[in-house]
């Protein structure tokens, strides 16, 4: 289908990913790279759920958070990667409405997830730390399973919603500048008036991402003063911990803030490289970053998985 002035309005049964097109003379190393990714990302994402699950000594609020992040990482990782690489591989660049949609809805719902989980990972480090003796009844596992629950009921409501929006919009145009389909995609293509859509999103983006950056930090910071008063032994552990959920923390929301910001810069309907990479590379280490790094830094985690790796290679043998 092709584009249409801005004041025609069209029916749109597909959409066309334009970023697909820009790359591909590259597309078969692009899905190879995807694929490879995507299995790393899925497997080592399989194994903190499966050692969390099955290990009674990791049924801490913490280990439960990160399990969640893990199940979080999955649904975002299935969400981009295999329609990426089968696209590639097929030379497709078209996606439907409804597939659009169902796109938008998974990859909005495991970006904003993530930021509200990191923000309960920082609080519960806050109160590990810094009040030790009613830390085990201020966060149990069940307040911590309450709060899971809370994040994807809560996210569910607000992008079901985004989407209904997004449904009673007519469109001018069908080629989205990115190589995946979501709402932020669909908005610069619509016909009718934007402004219920346009304010909504930006109320909703603004409220979680200020909320859970300002709550983040805080407890971060805290967390660190109350860190550097304690003995150097005892507080080794903590800043290690630490660490680790902040870099995490800050590999997640600086490709975030990336990948949103781009919608600012470029406003113009040619598309451009920087188009196709932010999305591109921004969302894969998005998704493919947290798995690797918890499983890496988290000295438990990584013993659990080492040995799992060699019982499968010794199995095999």
């Amino acid at each position: 289908m092709s584009s249409s002035s801005k004041n025609v309005s069209l029916t749109v049964t597909n959409f066309v990913l334009v970023g697909l097109i820009e790359i591909e003379s590259f597309r078969y190393v692009c899905a190879v790279l995807a694929l490879a990714l995507f299995s790393v990302t899925l497997f080592m994402s399989s194994m903190i759920v499966y050692i969390i699950w099955t290990e009674k000594s990791l049924h801490e609020p913490m280990y439960i958070f990160i399990c969640i992040l893990a199940i979080n990482g999955m649904l975002g990782n299935s969400s981009y990667y295999p329609k990426l690489a089968i696209d590639l591989l097929s030379g497709c660049s078209t996606i439907s409405h409804t597939g659009c949609l169902c796109q938008s809805f998974c990859i909005q719902i495991y970006a904003t997830s993530e930021m509200y989980i990191f923000t309960s990972m920082a609080y519960d480090r806050y109160l590990a730390v810094g009040h030790p003796l009613r830390y085990h009844t201020m966060m149990t596992n069940f307040t911590t399973q309450k709060i899971s629950l809370a994040i994807y009921v809560y996210n569910g409501v607000l992008v079901i919603v985004s989407i209904l929006l997004t449904l009673r919009l007519t469109y001018c145009g069908v080629n989205i500048h990115n190589v995946y389909c979501e709402i932020l995609s669909l908005i610069p293509l619509a016909c009718n008036d934007i402004t219920i859509n346009t304010i909504y999103g930006m109320i909703y983006t603004l409220s979680f991402t200020i909320v859970c950056l300002l709550v983040t930090i805080y407890c971060y910071i805290r967390t660190v003063v109350i860190c550097l008063k304690l003995s150097a032994e005892s507080s080794q552990k903590a800043i290690h911990t630490l660490l680790t959920h902040i870099l995490a923390f800050s590999i997640y929301s600086i490709t975030l803030l990336f990948i949103t910001m781009r919608y600012k810069v470029n406003k113009s309907t040619v598309i451009t490289a920087f188009d196709i990479v932010i999305p591109l590379v921004g969302t894969s280490i998005a998704i493919s970053a947290n798995p690797l790094i918890y499983g890496m830094r988290t000295k438990v985690l990584r013993e659990k998985i080492v040995c799992n790796l060699q019982k499968m290679i010794g199995n095999a043998k």
